[in-house]
């Protein structure tokens, strides 16, 4: 919602109006038929997870981190479906549509920002996790715990929203005369902080490197290692472990970040380019990378589904109990769920010793 509530009123001073059709197809696809049914279905998906996920047989500290991926989500889905609501009233009653837009774009441009840095940085530590577990094995047990997933869980969101403050201030709200209307209208421009050009330029290079940058790098880094590690093993044995249908559900999650989040680097990067600022060309492809940074928010209930039977095992228990068969105990075997590595297994009274980092990364794929 960033670049999609900007500015709706102004003119073509911004940019030539070579590509306003292209802006305007854009936006109606992407703002009303794109967003709500990604929106709906991200948001239904992500609170089935949250759900899932909390059961208390699938506590493990790689879950911790994928409840707040999925609170963070639903904050940027919410966001989004504002947006919708705005666009659907600027095409059926623009006052109303225009004084929507003027009360909510100020929180909602802090919103978006906000709930990216912490999905970005929640995948990082998703994907350190699992770097962990899967190349250094042996240490897992003390590194990877409960408390340790929920204490960088809560710095993650603690300090993006603090670092992203500055864009809560960016915008307010104003009241202008309309020449043409002869009245008083209410609008959004730009605050005195953000008009400061060596202050823009700094902290939205700081802003895109710690939303988009910095974590892409990182994580294409622990893919890397990870993937070496599992092709290493993979001739060993062919049929594929619990752990190792988790690692690579992990990594789809990652992959699926870094897909959707590439595109908007590029162009918030490497051509600087904002949107009220842009033309109408570089408009319309922001509707389309905002739609992508969308879809990623919405679509790990499914990776979940796909890669995990765990999750799917849980999920047909909780909420299709009619469908499932089995002993309850079946239903919810395997305690270790999510890729949790706490050093041991207990299962009633039996105590099994942990996996050595052979065993732990063989058979991966």
């Amino acid at each position: 919602m960033e670049t999609n509530l900007s500015f709706f009123n102004e003119s073509t001073e911004n940019g030539t109006e070579d590509y306003e059709e292209f802006y305007h197809k854009a936006q109606f696809y992407t703002g009303l038929i794109c967003y709500p049914i990604v929106c709906l279905f991200g948001l239904t998906g992500n609170i089935l997870s949250i759900v899932v996920l909390n059961h208390r047989k699938m506590t493990s500290s790689t879950n911790v981190y994928l409840i707040c991926l999925a609170v963070s989500d639903s904050i940027k889905l919410i966001n989004d479906s504002s947006y919708f609501l705005v666009t659907l009233l600027l095409n059926t009653n623009p006052p109303m549509g225009q004084k929507a837009y003027a009360y909510l774009y100020p929180y909602a441009h802090y919103l978006l920002n906000m709930s990216v840095c912490v999905t970005a940085w929640l995948t990082v530590s998703v994907a350190a996790e699992r770097y962990i577990m899967v190349c250094h094995a042996t240490r897992a047990r003390g590194l990877c715990s409960m408390a340790r997933a929920r204490f960088t869980s809560a710095m993650v969101f603690l300090t993006m929203s603090l670092l992203t403050v500055p864009f809560a201030l960016r915008y307010k709200t104003v009241y202008k005369q309309d020449p043409i209307l002869n009245a008083t209208i209410v609008d959004v421009d730009v605050a005195k902080l953000w008009q400061d050009p060596v202050f823009v330029t700094t902290y939205t290079w700081i802003a895109n490197l710690l939303r988009s940058i910095i974590p892409l790098l990182i994580l294409c880094t622990f893919n890397y290692f990870i993937i070496q590690a599992l092709r290493r093993t993979r001739s060993t044995k062919r049929k594929m472990s619990s752990r190792h249908r988790i690692t690579l559900m992990l990594m789809s999650v990652i992959i699926v970040f870094m897909i959707c989040v590439t595109p908007d680097a590029i162009i918030s990067t490497v051509f600087g380019f904002g949107y009220a600022d842009a033309n109408f060309l570089i408009r319309g492809v922001r509707e389309i990378t905002d739609l992508l940074l969308t879809i990623n928010s919405g679509v790990n209930f499914v990776l979940y589904c796909t890669f995990n039977k765990i999750f799917r095992r849980n999920f047909v228990a909780l909420f299709c109990k009619q469908c499932s068969d089995g002993t309850k105990e079946e239903q919810f075997a395997g305690r270790s769920s999510f890729a949790s590595f706490k050093g041991t297994v207990m299962n009633g009274s039996e105590r099994k010793e942990p996996l050595c980092q052979h065993e732990w990364v063989q058979s991966a794929i």
